[in-house]
């Protein structure tokens, strides 16, 4: 990857192009270049004391987050204990409703009061992983309280490297063998 500054990263992720993915439950996709992040993580966030897969280690990706994702072999960058939201919500461009976005955490939601939101409440995103995301109003569709994971990866289909990537939850890694 290019070296690029904080503003130029942020530019490129919030003004990428997202493709429209398949009925499966899922309504956006993302490509490995949206997915990388500077690594920066909200000021208040827990680093996890006891993390099954330690920062440096490696794990398999068992999640589908984007194309290339599942079965990649990952180095972690990053481990957090927080509560973990699925939320449906629609982009702050109107563009299509996004149904089931996996995953925001806790500490992107704007004033969320104490954790977890129930299923139905609503909180406006902070978050920036898929382009207009920012600021808009997300409902809660699962709360899960867990360690979430920042990892580093290569795409399996396009190998294309992917750094920083916001969220992995611990259920959606396995050891590597």
């Amino acid at each position: 990857m290019n070296d690029l500054t904080k503003d130029e990263l942020e530019e490129r992720l919030h003004h990428s192009d997202m493709e429209s993915e398949s009925s499966s439950g899922r309504n956006m996709e993302h490509s490995a270049e949206d997915m990388s992040s500077s690594g920066e993580v909200p000021e208040n966030m827990k680093e996890a004391e006891n993390p099954t897969y330690e920062v440096g280690s490696q794990a398999i990706i068992e999640a589908d987050h984007m194309q290339g994702m599942d079965g990649a072999e990952a180095t972690i960058s990053g481990a957090f204990d927080t509560t973990v939201y699925s939320v449906s919500y629609t982009p702050t461009n109107d563009g299509d409703p996004v149904e089931d976005h996996k995953w925001v955490i806790h500490e992107e939601l704007e004033d969320p009061g104490e954790a977890p939101m129930e299923t139905g409440d609503e909180a406006v995103m902070n978050a920036t992983h898929m382009e207009d995301m920012e600021g808009a109003t997300a409902t809660i569709d699962s709360a899960k309280e867990t360690t979430v994971y920042m990892v580093d990866f290569v795409t399996t289909d396009t190998e294309e490297a992917v750094e920083n990537h916001k969220w992995v939850i611990e259920s959606e890694l396995a050891p590597v063998e």
